[in-house]
């Protein structure tokens, strides 16, 4: 992109916490050659004109907007789960040192709802795939943009995992299968990841124009996409923590290319 301007790409977060979701991400779209923007609810400045949209991990999606009801248990596992693994994190903090320091500044997927940062992202949304700009949307975000156009979530995929124990670590252990076809396909370059996990919640029903793009092999939802929108993927890992992995970063260039020339991913 020598002699272009760099495309504006917006990145959605809490007001508190989620420093280290942002500097991840921020990374990853400068690294791929977009200039990072972060938005949150209560931002004082006016939130600049976007090439494309990230919308980041955090908080449940508001059920309200899926016609359902908080799970009163769901809060009370977060809060003892909170506990337990405060003794955890601090006990093993040498060799998960990252995971600590993301519980430190995030609100995590353990948080409830936010319904001021759901109707900012909404806004965001709805004004991106009017303009067809590509849209991420990681863990949370995916959930989003499901809700977004229809769809239902899983609040507690717990089980799911009755068979076998539930990953729940920023490292690439889990392995998902890919849906052939798709642009998550396309841009992964195989039909097979690893990638990490740290949600609890799911899509359910897919919403209008939703396809689903990947899968645990116990049928859990892990990506979806929409076929008729140039670019827009929601993946229920994050990405941002793999820098690692090539093919997980290709989908920050595939997301900045597109948001830089415009130019829709090829089909198969």
């Amino acid at each position: 992109m020598a002699g272009k301007k760099k495309p504006v790409i917006g990145v959605t977060g809490p007001d508190k916490g989620g420093f280290i979701a942002w500097f991840f991400t921020a990374i990853a779209v400068r690294r791929a050659g977009g200039k990072p923007r972060r938005l949150r609810p209560e931002m004082k400045r006016k939130i600049p004109v976007l090439d494309g949209l990230i919308i980041g991990g955090g908080a449940d999606v508001s059920p309200e907007l899926y016609g359902s009801e908080e799970i009163e248990k769901l809060r009370e596992l977060s809060r003892e789960k909170k506990g337990r693994r405060w003794l955890r994190f601090i006990f093993f903090f040498v060799s998960f040192g990252i995971t600590l320091v993301r519980k430190l500044f995030s609100l995590g997927h353990l948080a409830g709802p936010d319904p001021k940062r759901d109707e900012l992202e909404k806004k965001l949304l709805t004004n991106a795939l009017e303009r067809g700009i590509p849209v991420l949307g990681i863990c949370r975000g995916a959930q989003f943009i499901n809700v977004h156009l229809g769809g239902t979530l899983h609040q507690d995929i717990s089980a799911f995992y009755n068979e076998t124990p539930k990953a729940e670590t920023i490292y690439p252990r889990k392995e998902i299968i890919i849906t052939k076809g798709t642009s998550l396909h396309q841009i992964v370059g195989s039909d097979k990841a690893k990638v990490n996990s740290l949600h609890n919640q799911a899509v359910d029903k897919p919403g209008d124009g939703v396809v689903l793009a990947a899968s645990e092999p116990n049928g859990v939802v892990q990506a979806i996409e929409i076929l008729e929108h140039p670019f827009v993927i929601g993946i229920q890992w994050h990405p941002e923590y793999l820098p690692q992995i090539e093919s997980q970063q290709n989908l920050f260039r595939e997301m900045v290319r597109l948001a830089g020339e415009g130019t829709p991913y090829p089909k198969a």
